[in-house]
C-alpha cells in the first residue's frame, strides 16, 4: 500500500489528467484477501497493532483510485465491528474527519462502505455520541446525505444511508431538529469534479421521499427504514410542520403513503398473516398519516372558523380507499388473533417461545392502536357525500362497518356515534342493522 500511494505511483507518466488509475490486479487480489480476513477478530487486532488505520489515512489522502479507497474503508468497517478497535478508530479525530469526507465521494461503492462503517460505529453505545457530535459539527454531512437520498439509484446504498439517518435521528433529537431546519445555510457538498456548481437547497422531507420511491419496489426492508425516519420526524412539532407545510402542502407525502397502504401493502389477495410480516412498516406509515391528518384537521377547523377558503389538501385527506384499507388491516389482525388463540390451545410453548409471541403481540397491539386512532379520526370527519362514495365503491358495507365498530368501541364511542348519524342519512337500513348488532349505540341514542 505504501508503494501504491507513493507520488511516483499515483499518476503514471503520460496518463491523461483526470483519468482515475486502475488498481493493479495482483494488488487488488491481495488486499481483497485482507478485506475478507479482517472479519476475523484476531486478524482485525493484528491490523490494529500494525497501525493499519494510519496507513489507510495515507491512502485516503493520496490515492486517486476509487477501488483502493473502497477496499480500505471496507477493511476499517470490518475492524470496527469489534468494540476495542471501534473505540480506537472513533477517538482518532483526523481519521474521523477524513471518513466523514468520504460521504462526499462520487463513487457509489465507496459511499456504501463508508455508510456501513458509520452505521457500525453509531451502533456501538460506547462511541455513538462521539460520531453524533462529529456529524453535528460537520454541516457538509447533511448535504452529502441529502444528495445521495435525492439522486442515487443504487438501492443498496440508499438502504444503508437510510439506516445511518434513522440511527442518527433515534440517537439525537437535537441533530434531527437541526436537519429539519437545515437547508438555508450552504455548506461544502459532494466533491464531484465535473459538477463544480453549488448543490440545491436541500430539504430533508423531499429527499427522504425520493429515496423511499427508489427503494419502494426493490427492498421492503429499505422502505421500512425510510418510513421509520418519517415517523421519527413526526415525534416533534417541527417535523410535522416540515411535512405538512412543504411547497405542495404535504400532498406528495400523503399520496405516497396512501399508495403504499392502498396498493402495495396488506392487499385483498394477500393472506391475513401478511399483517404480521408488515407490522412495523404499516405502523410507521399509519403513524405518519395519523399525525398529518390531525395537523390538517386542526388547521381546517381553524380556517373554517375564520371563513378562509380551504386548501385542496384538506379535502384530499378524506380518502375512502384509505378507510377501506384501514378496516382491512383490522380484519386481518382479527383473523391472525383467532389463529393465535387456536394454536396456543393446541400446543404448549416453551418459555423462549412465549417471549417471542408476547413481543409479536406487543407490536401488533401498537399497529392496532395506531390504526384505530386514525380510523376514528377519519370517520368523525366524514360527510354524507363521503359516506355515499364509500358505500358506492364498496369500502363501506355491513361487514366492514361491523369490523370497524368492533375495534373502535368503546374507546372511540364518540367517533362511532358521529359516523352512525351520518350513515343514517346515507343508508338508513345499514345504520339500523348496525344498531341491532351493537346495542350500546342504540341505548345511548
Amino acid at each position: 500500500l505504501s508503494q501504491v500511494i507513493s507520488p511516483e505511483k499515483t499518476e503514471p507518466a503520460g496518463s491523461p489528467e483526470g483519468i482515475q488509475p486502475e488498481l493493479d490486479e495482483e494488488m487488488e487480489s491481495d488486499i481483497c484477501k485482507v478485506w475478507d480476513m479482517s472479519m476475523d477478530q484476531d486478524v482485525a487486532s493484528f491490523l490494529q497493532e500494525f497501525n493499519a488505520p494510519d496507513i489507510f489515512l495515507g491512502v485516503f489522502a493520496k490515492s486517486k483510485c476509487p477501488r483502493l479507497t473502497e477496499i480500505c474503508v471496507g477493511i476499517l468497517g470490518n475492524m470496527a465491528c469489534f468494540q476495542d478497535i471501534c473505540m480506537s478508530i472513533s477517538k482518532d479525530e483526523n481519521l474521523g474527519q477524513v471518513l466523514l469526507q468520504r460521504l462526499c465521494d462520487s463513487d457509489s461503492p465507496t459511499l456504501l462502505e463508508t455508510s456501513r462503517l458509520l452505521l457500525t460505529c453509531l451502533s456501538q453505545p460506547e462511541v455513538a455520541n462521539v460520531w453524533v457530535e462529529r456529524i453535528r459539527e460537520n454541516p457538509s454531512v447533511y448535504d452529502c446525505i441529502c444528495f445521495i437520498m435525492s439522486s442515487s439509484t443504487n438501492v443498496e446504498l440508499l438502504v444503508k444511508v437510510g439506516e445511518v439517518v434513522d440511527k442518527l435521528f433515534d440517537l439525537d433529537e437535537e441533530l434531527m431538529l437541526n436537519w429539519i431546519k437545515n437547508g438555508t445555510c450552504r455548506s461544502v457538498g459532494p466533491s464531484v469534479e465535473d459538477s463544480p456548481e453549488e448543490l440545491p437547497d436541500f430539504k430533508i422531507v423531499p429527499c427522504i421521499l425520493e429515496a423511499a420511491k427508489q427503494v419502494r419496489s426493490d427492498n421492503l426492508e429499505g422502505l421500512d427504514v425510510y418510513m421509520h425516519i418519517l415517523q421519527l420526524l413526526t415525534t416533534v412539532d417541527e417535523g410535522i410542520q416540515a411535512i405538512v407545510q412543504s411547497p405542495d402542502g404535504g400532498k406528495e407525502t400523503w399520496s405516497l403513503l396512501c399508495e403504499l397502504i392502498c396498493h402495495d401493502l396488506c392487499q385483498p389477495d394477500d393472506p391475513p398473516i401478511i399483517v404480521q410480516e408488515q407490522k412495523t412498516l404499516l405502523a410507521s406509515i399509519l403513524s405518519v398519516l395519523s399525525a398529518m391528518f390531525a395537523s390538517q384537521t386542526e388547521e381546517e377547523h381553524t380556517m373554517r372558523k375564520s371563513n378562509v377558503k380551504l386548501p385542496f389538501f384538506c379535502y384530499f385527506i378524506l380518502d375512502m380507499p384509505l378507510i377501506g384499507s384501514l378496516i382491512r388491516i383490522l380484519q386481518y389482525m382479527e383473523d391472525c388473533g383467532k389463529r393465535s388463540v387456536d394454536n396456543s390451545k393446541e400446543s404448549k410453548q416453551e418459555e423462549t417461545g412465549k417471549a417471542d409471541i408476547n413481543e409479536e403481540d406487543f407490536h401488533l397491539k401498537i399497529l392496532k392502536d395506531i390504526c384505530c386512532e386514525l380510523l376514528s379520526n377519519m370517520l368523525q370527519e366524514l360527510t354524507k357525500e363521503n359516506t355515499l362514495e364509500g358505500l358506492h365503491q364498496g369500502h363501506l358495507n355491513e361487514q366492514t362497518c361491523s369490523c370497524a365498530f368492533q375495534n373502535l368501541l368503546p374507546l372511540y364511542f364518540a367517533s362511532v356515534e358521529s359516523f352512525l348519524e351520518v350513515l343514517r342519512e346515507a343508508d338508513q337500513t345499514l345504520a339500523d342493522n348496525l344498531e341491532k348488532r351493537f346495542p350500546s349505540l342504540k341505548v345511548h341514542a
